[in-house]
């Protein structure tokens, strides 16, 4: 799996890159953007398919409810990534204001219009959030959230941030959690991917009303059971 991983890591960065040629249609039309968005999005599952037989199945899209939601998603890979831009219409994510800096990539998250946080913002952060997330509702578009803030190896410790719970409170939208087990196949900062079926799961949404804490308790101990659970049916599947 070396050399095909090799070769998918070559081929992926190729095709980010490649998309410079159209960012200028981009910059004039920002709607192509999504389309674009959508073409990486196909084209990165492809090349993990084909190259490192990386497969997917999505579980529980009967619990997305209709018009703008909040999805709050387990982060283990950077498959979660990609996935969402095919899932949803135009998503806006929470992203780290970093990212906004690579090469061609950064650019496009730029039009995308997502929501930066800027980590050395302490408390002020929060309003960065709200205000922006304000606005890409009013567009009518879903925000994705990773409460965790950053990946996550599979097993470790989680820590759920409480810029999911002042968006769930302040935007009075369903809050969907999202379960994965994708770090057993592509983890963080591994070289070499795994080959198998990722599987990721979305679960029963959770009402605007409830109190923070109270909020940020249901949604991690659903969405760390169900990983868990995940988990356990993929390492089954690869020793099997």
């Amino acid at each position: 799996m070396v050399i095909r991983s090799a070769l998918f890591n070559a081929l992926f960065w190729l095709w980010v890159l490649s998309l410079v040629v159209v960012l200028p249609i981009a910059y004039i039309y920002r709607p192509f953007s999504h389309n674009v968005s959508r073409a990486w999005a196909h084209v990165s599952l492809w090349l993990l398919r084909v190259l490192c037989n990386i497969t997917h199945e999505i579980r529980g899209k009967e619990h997305i409810p209709a018009g703008t939601v909040i999805v709050a998603s387990k982060h283990q890979s950077a498959w979660d990534t990609i996935i969402f831009w095919l899932l949803f219409n135009r998503p806006s994510f929470v992203l780290k204001r970093e990212l906004i800096f690579f090469p061609v990539f950064g650019s496009y998250l730029v039009l995308l219009q997502n929501i930066y946080i800027n980590r050395k913002a302490g408390a002020s952060a929060i309003k960065q959030i709200l205000r922006q997330a304000q606005d890409r509702v009013k567009e009518g578009r879903s925000i994705i959230i990773f409460p965790e803030g950053t990946r996550t190896m599979v097993g470790a410790a989680s820590v759920y941030h409480p810029g999911v719970a002042a968006l769930y409170q302040n935007l009075e939208l369903p809050v969907v959690p999202v379960a994965v087990n994708s770090g057993l196949y592509w983890s963080k900062n591994a070289f070499v991917k795994q080959p198998g079926k990722i599987i990721m799961e979305f679960l029963p949404p959770i009402q605007p009303g409830m109190k923070n804490r109270e909020f940020l308790g249901a949604l991690q101990e659903q969405v760390e059971t169900a990983t868990n659970r995940l988990v356990a049916e993929g390492r089954n599947a690869i020793t099997s």
